[in-house]
């Protein structure tokens, strides 16, 4: 009784609906029986019986009425997904027409640019590129230089705020070095900043304030002092000392108290002297001790190489020619032969 009212209903549904969407509808049962016919793994179905389903779902919109074999949803997603293939495949085709991409070289370029000259935007690039005969718009170079500019280290201005001051900066400082006889000696020194090159040194086992006064003296015989002048704030750089600084032109400057890094290129001279020459052996006296500086400071500017000068040193050595195969290189002993310089 019961399938006998369906077909009744069914039949008086028919006569309002049109011949297309029975013809729609016959289709769609009639795939949906061949998919259920067809022998596949785990019931799953082909891609032709996807793509019909698309297709349906595009053309008809009574589908989902006809559709007993899976669900509505099912289909929007084979819709989405093969939406999602079409424009993949678009994207990765050869573009006929269209914006250029912009090439690796242009990109490092312009990263190189960005962290070399932080102070330039978009335009200042935009015109170095063009004079450089690439082709790119100045909106491209904006948008590249944005995600470059989260990357670069803030210490680059520090750096190069240095290097444009440091000419105009020398430091000194006093160390002690204890001697055989169990006493004191006080190594006075000044160096420039620039090329960390030993202005003046000498030693004492009294650093009374004129001594200081007259070795900044002998520091700057025949020339101007350096603009700044830093050194910590040991009571031995007493008043005299500054108002001396004053005189010779040089704007003293002193450390934080605890703060020795403020002054680093002064410690970092002493820590060099102590570890290349002070903990290999023992100071006699004075004038033995006078004799080791001596050769230590011929040494340090004219022999050791420094990373803060590229592998220089504080007076630049030249690079040797390219040598034959074959040619022997020669070693020169140091301090005793505790360092060597080589050289054809």
């Amino acid at each position: 009784m019961i399938r006998l009212l369906r077909h009744v209903l069914g039949w008086f549904i028919g006569l309002f609906r049109s011949r297309q969407d029975r013809i729609l509808e016959n289709l769609a049962l009639r795939e949906q029986r061949l998919a259920l016919k067809a022998k596949r793994p785990g019931g799953q179905l082909s891609t032709m019986h996807k793509f019909f389903w698309i297709a349906l779902f595009r053309l008809w919109w009574k589908w989902r009425q006809s559709l007993v074999l899976v669900t509505p949803r099912t289909v929007v997603a084979w819709h989405r997904a093969g939406f999602r293939q079409y424009w993949r495949w678009l994207s990765r085709s050869r573009r006929v027409g269209g914006r250029t991409g912009v090439s690796q070289e242009i990109r490092t370029l312009i990263s190189r640019m960005a962290a070399e000259n932080p102070a330039w935007g978009a335009p200042r690039i935009h015109g170095e590129l063009l004079k450089l005969g690439f082709r790119i718009s100045e909106p491209t170079v904006w948008r590249w230089l944005r995600r470059v500019r989260g990357t670069t280290d803030p210490c680059q201005r520090w750096l190069t705020f240095l290097r444009n001051h440091r000419d105009a900066i020398a430091a000194m400082d006093l160390f002690t070095v204890p001697t055989l006889t169990f006493g004191v000696l006080y190594c006075f020194f000044v160096i420039g900043q620039d090329r960390r090159k030993i202005l003046r040194f000498n030693l004492t086992q009294n650093p009374k304030a004129f001594w200081i006064v007259q070795q900044m003296r002998e520091a700057w015989p025949y020339t101007a002092a350096h603009r700044f002048l830093r050194f910590d704030r040991d009571s031995k750089f007493g008043n005299d000392v500054v108002s001396f600084a004053r005189e010779m032109g040089s704007r003293p400057v002193r450390t934080a108290f605890g703060s020795p890094w403020q002054n680093g290129v002064a410690e970092r001279w002493v820590g060099s002297g102590r570890r290349d020459l002070l903990e290999h052996g023992i100071v006699l006296n004075e004038r033995h001790w006078k004799r080791l500086m001596a050769e230590y400071v011929r040494y340090y500017q004219h022999d050791r190489t420094h990373l803060g000068l590229a592998k220089d040193t504080p007076v630049s050595r030249p690079i040797a020619p390219r040598l034959p195969s074959g040619r022997n290189i020669r070693s020169f002993p140091r301090l005793g032969g505790l360092h060597h310089r080589y050289a054809a």
